[in-house]
């Protein structure tokens, strides 16, 4: 491929035409911040009653900063609304998805307000189980368990394995006989839902890694050979059809499916299938193009789709159980940094690009590299009477797509020194932190009623070199 003159045309000052020019640069928009992010009355934005100023001063930036209240009123909104909808069946269970961020404080919270645990590996079971999280609260996923991982589940008497493969059923049975117990397992399912959400987070449609088809019909086979186990008891079947989705549609063609299968196994090999899990994927607002649905409504709209189609297949309606993770922990917590350089790129005739350098990036948040995912931003140390301006917040990472923000509006004087935050990152960031460029990886601290206290300390270039060896 030949080089060439880039041009003009990579870069010019208009916004997106979904990003409206704001009437006050300076406000918190309603939906991006969590419940306690407030301007004080110097200007300065405070979060749990702590000032951000004096969370850089203690703790220093990159920084993520957690609304421990915010978290926890939405963990126990969506275990109170999905508990009230499928009160007069037989009940809802939530599950926390410990992949979009856990550790040993989020475990014990979580614990508190009476939710599962859904963790997929080794290292996730390991931080619950050290954190006390109730074994029997605990369900186990993942597409290529090991043994180590499959033993310590069943040592420590995990309420439930998704098991994923054909293969895996064998391998559970193994260890579970080898130990003397019964294991007890869900099936995950492919239900060839396609999810209206970038590809590598829509997790239903038949070619990728996770479930047994459907329609290929391994899933009812898989039911045969656990039903055919020694050590096996099936509790359930398992759905995930993707993430960051804002309505009930898919999860009315999921729902269907998988419950013609849980008719096909009564008719076919006489047997109740009590429990579902339809997982979760409730989408948040990540900028002003986003409009999530409370949890209220998605679990009432998904009670009506659920109890209509057991009607009409003649089946009792289970016990179904839902596992948001990004939906209770991303909008609870913003990514406060500290403002480096300032470059107004000017590529000829009227356009330009003004690109705010932050003392983070694609280490601590890679999803916008990764996803394609779009951000606000928010100068958070101050209040400016400055026009706004189209900014591209950027790392510092040696990388062209070290990209935090695309496209947001700050005020025109931002300069080094500035804090800037960008809000609902509190899923997904933390726990796809890198250490790229030997950048160690921030904190985690958790602020509410006026005190900030560190949840997980930040690493140092000791930490780092620590693992050298050689």
């Amino acid at each position: 491929m030949r080089a060439h003159e880039a041009g003009a045309l990579h870069g010019n000052d208009a916004a997106p035409t979904w990003l409206p020019y704001p009437t006050d640069v300076n406000t918190l928009i309603d939906g991006l911040w969590s419940q306690t992010s407030r301007r004080g009355a110097d200007g300065a934005v405070e979060v749990g009653g702590v000032d951000v100023r004096s969370i850089a001063e203690e703790v220093g930036t990159p920084a993520f900063v957690l609304d421990e209240v915010d978290f926890r009123f939405r963990a126990t909104a969506f275990r109170d609304a999905f508990s009230e909808a499928f009160r007069p069946h037989a009940g809802a269970s939530v599950y926390y998805a410990g992949k979009a961020f856990l550790c040993g404080a989020v475990a014990r919270w979580v614990q508190e307000d009476g939710l599962g645990l859904d963790v997929c590996t080794g290292g996730e079971l390991a931080v619950a189980l050290r954190a006390g999280f109730p074994a029997e609260r605990i369900a186990l996923h993942g597409n290529n368990k090991s043994p180590r991982e499959i033993r310590r589940a069943l040592e420590a008497g995990v309420g439930r394995i998704v098991i994923d493969s054909l293969d895996e059923i064998a391998l559970v049975d193994e260890i579970a006989g080898e130990l003397g117990r019964r294991a007890p397992v869900m099936l995950r399912v492919t239900t060839g839902v396609e999810a209206h959400t970038h590809e590598f987070i829509a997790t239903a449609h038949e070619d990728q890694k996770f479930g047994l088809s459907l329609t290929g019909g391994a899933a009812l086979e898989a039911v045969r050979r656990v039903l055919a186990t020694a050590h096996l008891d099936l509790v359930g079947l398992h759905s995930h059809i993707g993430s960051q989705i804002f309505d009930t549609g898919g999860f009315d063609v999921a729902a269907r499916r998988v419950l013609e299968l849980v008719a096909q196994v009564r008719d076919e090999l006489g047997r109740s299938i009590t429990q579902l899990d339809l997982g979760g994927g409730f989408g948040v607002m990540y900028n002003t193009q986003h409009t999530p649905s409370t949890p209220e409504s998605l679990a009432a709209g998904i009670a009506e789709i659920v109890v209509k189609q057991c009607h009409e297949l003649s089946l009792e309606v289970p016990h179904l159980s839902f596992e948001p993770g990004r939906a209770i922990a991303g909008p609870s917590t913003q990514t406060l940094y500290t403002v480096g350089t300032v470059k107004d790129v000017r590529l000829g005739g009227p356009h330009h690009r003004l690109y705010v350098s932050v003392d983070g990036g694609m280490s601590d948040n890679v999803r916008t590299a990764l996803y394609d995912a779009d951000y606000s931003c928010l100068l958070t140390g101050r209040v400016s009477d400055a026009l706004p301006e189209v900014v591209r917040v950027v790392g510092k990472h040696c990388e062209s797509g070290d990209i935090v923000v695309k496209d947001e509006y700050l005020p025109g004087d931002v300069h080094r020194g500035d804090l800037v935050s960008v809000p609902v990152t509190g899923a997904y960031c933390y726990s796809l932190a890198s250490n790229y460029n030997h950048v160690p990886r921030p904190p985690v601290v958790a602020v509410r009623d006026g005190e900030i206290r560190t949840l997980i300390r930040r690493e140092t270039e000791e930490d780092l070199l620590g693992l050298d060896v050689s």
